[in-house]
């Protein structure tokens, strides 16, 4: 299947006093419609940075300094920021983590799809408010006819996350890019904003692109995961292999941190250290300092991407010498 939104050697840099920080460096993937692709890792790895380059949301200083960005076949990455934010709307949805940061509180949730619809499809005012309607009945908020013309603050938490996931549909998009939109969710309310996400991926037949460090929600919403570290993907493959079989220690580390149901653990895995900050990414394998397999190739040399038993792993356990 040809890939709807293809990422080619993006890398994303941050000019400071003290030198130009490094923050994404040399990160492609792929995501196919009807594909839900997770990225998941540290706080830090670069998971939301890379959400933000795609829909061109990155804060300055920070720019892409390498790469391209392709929708569909076209280039996004060096558009105006009037021509972006065209796309943005009509071809990629935004999720955020924090509903509240979405949703503009002086103006009714239905204003707010209304002007959404009304500035990405040729429909009049009656047309988009059905729709909205339609939208926040599909996202499964009661009485939509009632509670259109309610503020923000009238809604409850998860309603919220439901009515920035409806904006985020509301020109029905071709890629949807959603950063952590569960995080400030209870238990039982994410349960049902993912499988709300699933349902709208497959019915539209939309790439979406998922953020987030829980690893519980990777596994019961993405076909595919990729890991991040340091600004790199450390592995990526089929979510149950990356699970069940990682090829990368990293990963390994992160599963192992994991309580298992169906297993009897004294103690789950511990990763020692922490992720190296960006201006300070040793040489080689940025991980090997905290890698307990780690061997004198890893200090020198980085490894790019390779074929693992079941995944891609960016480690030297799977280069030809090993």
């Amino acid at each position: 299947m040809t890939a709807l939104l293809e990422v080619r050697h993006l890398r994303v840099e941050f000019p400071t006093r003290r030198g130009t920080l490094l923050a994404l460096d040399d990160i492609s993937f792929d995501i196919a419609p009807g594909e839900v692709l997770g990225v998941v890792g540290e706080s830090g790895a670069g998971k939301s940075l890379t959400g933000a380059a795609i829909i061109g949301l990155l804060e300055p200083p920070g720019r892409i300094a390498g790469g391209e960005i392709l929708l569909e076949g076209r280039r996004i990455d060096q558009l105006s920021a009037d021509e972006m934010r065209r796309v943005r709307g009509r071809q990629i949805g935004a999720i955020f983590q924090d509903p509240l940061t979405s949703l503009n509180p002086l103006y009714s949730v239905g204003r707010q799809l209304i002007e959404t619809i009304t500035a990405h499809l040729p429909l009049t005012p009656r047309q988009a408010r059905a729709r909205a309607i339609e939208l926040l009945a599909a996202t499964g908020i009661p009485a939509p006819e009632a509670r259109v013309d309610q503020y923000p603050h009238q809604f409850s938490g998860g309603m919220r996350q439901r009515v920035v996931i409806a904006l985020a549909l509301a020109a029905n998009p071709k890629l949807i890019v959603a950063d952590e939109p569960t995080t400030a969710l209870d238990v039982s309310i994410q349960a049902q904003i993912i499988a709300l996400l699933k349902r709208v991926c497959k019915e539209q037949g939309a790439a979406v692109m998922l953020v987030t460090h829980d690893m519980g929600v990777i596994a019961e919403t993405c076909d595919r995961v990729a890991v991040m570290y340091a600004g790199r993907i450390a592995e990526i493959g089929p979510v149950q292999e990356v699970i069940h079989r990682p090829g990368h220690p990293y990963t390994a580390g992160l599963m192992g941190s994991i309580p298992a149901m169906d297993e009897d653990r004294e103690r789950l895995v511990q990763i020692d250290g922490a992720m190296p900050r960006l201006h300070a990414i040793p040489n080689g394998c940025a991980f090997h300092p905290r890698c307990p397999k780690a061997f004198d190739r890893c200090q020198q040399q980085r490894p790019e991407l390779m074929a693992a038993p079941a995944t891609s792993a960016a480690c030297w356990l799977h280069g030809d010498a090993a």
